[in-house]
């Protein structure tokens, strides 16, 4: 099981400590982090979603044309277009990448949010929608022969469409959501499933329920995992925990100022922002050097805990986590793009050689079986 890394490319410049300011849409900031995360040896770049932030797709393909190598992590919400269309668009998109796109499947779990868009369906039923989409966007990628779908949410009657994914059979999967429906879907449809930051023993719980999912589609062993976190590194580990608190106090003014922050609940609805909650509430440290102190701030607003050490340490840490099958990383910073280029020159080689050496020492030994 090697290991990926994921980083994060926005449309403009913003973090707990940066106030969004200039252009909504900023092409050269976009090209700029992208181009840093290539050059940083990232395998992915994720392009999120939300119901205010400019259209995914068009970022997604920018940054392919202003990038040769860095694969690209799509966030799209199912609901908003046709499975048959959304199918066509991504398997164009692959195309004009040259087969580095991935899509990050995301449900919703804030009936607020999904609403400022005109999705009133309640939780669950978001989550059934979701897996009957994906049912129908596979089968468009895949089938040779018009086919029809009827189904709780979708409609088709002789659908056949011209374009396929570039990589075969499909673009890769990537789904997020901590509720039992989410896990469900999860089990049948994902490649690759994504947890937020939270503890080693919370993280092996999930991986476990997720596993059980899968097996009832005999999927269990086809099934990875990626973990989201927000590196904290510096040269010494009490250089790394001061940066962590400085961040903290910047973080503080930026918090009570920003809307994206503002508007927030305390009491987060969605099941993955009260698990990072949870975490929280056991201390700022949990597990020798996961921090929460962004998560209980900011009360869990997404990718929200970090790991704080030297890079060695931090290393050490992601790799107890790929100890437990997790073998991608999503991983951004709080000064995005400085952030990227740091992770590139200090912290990812040191864990690719890590996962070399462990993955060598094992094929000796079953050599020796």
């Amino acid at each position: 099981m090697s290991v990926e890394f994921i980083g994060y490319v926005s449309h403009q410049e913003q973090s707990e400590i940066h106030l969004l300011h200039g252009p909504t849409l900023n092409p050269p900031y976009i090209a700029a982090v992208a181009q840093a995360h290539e050059y940083a040896g990232f395998d992915r770049a994720l392009i999120a979603h939300s119901s205010a932030s400019p259209d995914g797709f068009q970022i997604a393909s920018y940054v392919a044309q202003q990038t040769k190598r860095l694969g690209i992590l799509l966030a799209h919400r199912p609901g908003f277009v046709a499975p048959t269309l959304a199918a066509r668009q991504l398997a164009t998109l692959d195309h004009f990448s040259a087969g580095r796109l991935a899509v990050h499947i995301i449900s919703g779990g804030d009936d607020a949010e999904q609403q400022r868009d005109g999705d009133y369906l309640q939780h669950d039923a978001r989550y059934r929608r979701t897996s009957e989409y994906l049912d129908v966007v596979k089968r468009a990628w895949t089938s040779a022969q018009p086919f029809d779908h009827t189904g709780e949410y979708y409609r088709v009657t002789g659908h056949q469409s011209q374009i396929r994914p570039l990589q075969q059979p499909h673009l890769p999967v990537y789904f997020g959501g901590s509720s039992d429906a989410a896990i469900a879907v999860a089990g049948r449809h994902a490649d690759v499933y994504a947890l937020w930051g939270e503890s080693l023993a919370q993280v092996a719980d999930t991986i476990a329920r997720v596993r059980a999912s899968a097996a009832k589609h005999g999927r269990e062993q086809e099934i990875r995992f990626s973990l989201s976190l927000r590196p904290i590194i510096a040269s010494t580990e009490d250089a790394a925990w001061a940066r962590a608190e400085a961040i903290l106090e910047r973080a503080k003014d930026v918090v009570t100022r920003s809307p994206k922050f503002t508007v927030r609940p305390k009491d987060p609805k969605n099941v993955g922002s009260q698990r990072l909650l949870a975490e929280a509430a056991k201390g700022p440290v949990v597990d020798q050097r996961l921090w929460t102190g962004i998560a209980a701030l900011t009360h869990a607003a997404g990718n929200s805990t970090s790991l704080v050490g030297t890079p060695r340490q931090v290393a050490d840490a992601l790799l107890e986590y790929r100890r437990l099958g997790v073998s991608t990383f999503l991983i951004r910073g709080f000064d995005p793009l400085e952030d990227a280029l740091a992770y590139g020159r200090d912290l990812i080689p040191l864990v690719r050689a890590a996962v070399a050496e462990e993955e060598g020492q094992q094929a000796e030994a079953a050599a020796l079986v």
